[in-house]
């Protein structure tokens, strides 16, 4: 059977792809919420204030994709195909997501809500968090390596449990790397 292949289609508000792979395209407004988009591709897509909170993502392929102003709370990012898995994130709310064991190397997280979030074992190489907030998020096992956290927040992050090499913090941030240590810190 043929897979549909649809490039540089804009889709608005309800409408639903069906199962394919799509290249080029823009997703606006759409509400996925509680679907199923397993083995789907999406290539160089966009996805702009949309929901897909809570959707199946099983074997689904994101390569350069963008999400802005997307609702994505609860999605298993570690059941995606890991062939080539690039996304960056913008004004979107991401939790009680997991990114359990994902090789995201310089993923870019800006000004999103990351509460909650499972990053244990998660390749976050270069990653940028600018202006995120990432209460109760995990990090455990998780290669950090020249990863920026200067505008994050609300981060607890164990420096004996992580790989941070070269990691980039504020000083009101330093807090977030003592945790552990149960010790009082006044500014």
């Amino acid at each position: 059977m043929k897979e549909t292949f649809i490039q540089h289609k804009t889709f608005e508000k309800n409408e639903l792809p069906i199962k394919g792979e799509y290249e080029n395209c823009q997703f606006n407004s759409c509400n996925f919420s509680d679907s199923d988009l397993s083995d789907f591709k999406f290539i160089d897509c966009s996805f702009n204030a949309c929901n897909v909170s809570l959707v199946k993502i099983n074997n689904t392929v994101f390569q350069d994709v963008k999400f802005k102003d997307c609702k994505m709370v609860g999605l298993l990012f570690d059941t995606c195909n890991s062939f080539g898995l690039s996304f960056s994130f913008d004004a979107c709310q991401l939790n009680h997501s997991s990114f359990y064991k994902t090789k995201i190397k310089m993923t870019l997280f800006k000004n999103s809500q990351l509460q909650g979030i499972d990053f244990t074992e998660t390749d976050l190489t270069s990653a940028v968090f600018d202006n995120c907030d990432l209460s109760q998020a995990i990090f455990d096992l998780s290669i950090l390596e020249k990863a920026d956290f200067r505008t994050a927040y609300n981060y607890s992050i164990n420096p004996e449990n992580n790989r941070i090499k070269k990691a980039k913090f504020s000083v009101l941030g330093l807090s977030g790397l003592l945790d552990n240590y149960d010790i009082e810190i006044e500014k």
